[in-house]
């Protein structure tokens, strides 16, 4: 290939279009020569390129000659930005380098020897040479900081992991008995502990108790009646208004032998596997457990939770049937109203959520996240939640006619 004339190579330079990123038009390079220039007299960037050539030319022999350098790529196109003010000239000067630190320097050096442009009088001076690498180096430590960050939270221990795979079994083992979550064991035992929901189910099976059966709301369906007349039932309804609903309708439609309860305050869902024990130990049967006077309550829902709750409550009722979700602010105001099933993806992307409430099923992952992200309450229809991150407050629309 013949060599480019220093016309040429002068006027490839200026055709290079403005705006294009250092990345792009100069590859991979050490160095940024940033050189400053006056000139006294108006000019075009073609005559300052052709200066710098024409006048460095020679200067510092073969090695460093700059036609041989660009030809090479160890020295990048000269990129040159100027402005015109009362028949003057001044503006920058970019000289990407793929030299050594020694051999960039004398190059800045030898810019500053050139003395016209054209037939005008100039002056130029290196402000700094700045070192390309530095810069890559500091953000391949930002960038490894973020994806070792995010490995660590998405990498599980081996005790997160082997729980991964006994909650997967007990998954597993959950069955449905007409529609309705069930223990595999709740059709072959001669006894049946009647529960609230799903994860109610998934938490006894935790405990080892596979005879379990969730009524799913305060309407018993006949499938719970039929299966419950030839067997020993228990029921194990959370210490709640909606406990006491569920259990008001089952004394009426089954026949209740004993009747368990957690802790004030507590859920069936959210036992360890010694108070689910303890919990069964302690029934009662049905008859004693009317007879006794239940402790009232010394924890009553103050004024403004209660108005938070109503609130919430309004919101679910008024997006029934529309697939949609909402965020909100600490002040339950609207931030953002989007599709269910884009609620994942914007999340991750939105700042300030307080409250997320949703027309449809919360799910463990939707749980994870939103509590990853600072999220406090996560409110829909039903929930499918085994295990409520910390600083999260689930809450489903039977939650909240219960007051909970």
């Amino acid at each position: 290939m013949e060599e480019k004339s220093l016309k040429e190579l002068v006027k490839e330079n200026a055709a290079k279009k403005e705006g294009e990123s250092v990345k792009d038009e100069f590859g991979a390079v050490k160095y940024l020569i940033h050189a400053r220039m006056e000139v006294n007299g108006v000019v075009e960037r073609p005559d300052v390129v052709g200066a710098i050539f024409g006048q460095v030319e020679g200067l510092l022999g073969e090695d460093l000659d700059l036609r041989e350098l660009l030809k090479s790529g160890r020295i990048g196109r000269i990129k040159v930005e100027l402005s015109t003010n009362q028949g003057k000239s001044t503006g920058t000067i970019l000289i990407p380098s793929s030299l050594d630190k020694v051999e960039t320097a004398i190059i800045a050096a030898a810019l500053e020897t050139v003395d016209r442009v054209g037939p005008c009088e100039a002056r130029i001076k290196t402000e700094k040479i700045e070192d390309v690498r530095e810069a890559k180096r500091k953000y391949i430590v930002e960038r490894a900081k973020e994806i070792l960050s995010k490995m660590e939270l998405e990498t599980p221990e081996s005790q997160e992991l082997s729980e991964q795979v006994k909650e997967n079994l007990r998954v597993e083992e959950l069955i449905e008995y007409q529609g309705l979550p069930a223990g595999p064991g709740v059709l072959d035992s001669d006894a049946v502990i009647l529960v609230e929901g799903r994860a109610d189910v998934l938490n006894l099976l935790r405990a080892g108790i596979r005879n379990a059966l969730a009524v799913e709301g305060t309407s018993v369906p006949k499938a719970v009646v039929e299966l419950c007349k030839n067997k020993t039932v228990t029921a194990f309804l959370d210490s709640d208004r909606g406990g006491d609903l569920i259990l008001k309708e089952l004394m009426q439609l089954v026949k209740i032998d004993y009747v368990a309860r957690p802790p004030n305050g507590k859920s069936v869902e959210e036992l360890t596997r010694k108070e689910v024990l303890k919990a069964l130990r302690n029934k009662v049967p049905l008859e004693e457990f009317r007879g006794q006077r239940r402790p009232e309550r010394t924890e009553r829902v103050p004024e403004e939770k209660r108005t938070e709750l109503s609130r919430l409550k309004e919101l679910l009722q008024a997006m029934a049937g529309s697939l949609k979700a909402q965020l909100l602010n600490q002040d339950l105001e609207k931030i953002e109203e989007l599709p269910v099933r884009d609620l994942k993806e914007r999340l991750a992307r939105v700042e300030g959520v307080h409250t997320v409430v949703l027309d449809g099923i919360i799910t463990q992952e939707m749980a994870e996240l939103a509590s990853g992200r600072g999220v406090k309450n996560l409110v829909g229809v039903q929930s499918r939640v085994e295990r409520v991150p910390p600083g999260l407050r689930v809450l489903t629309l039977r939650d909240l006619e219960g007051g909970r």
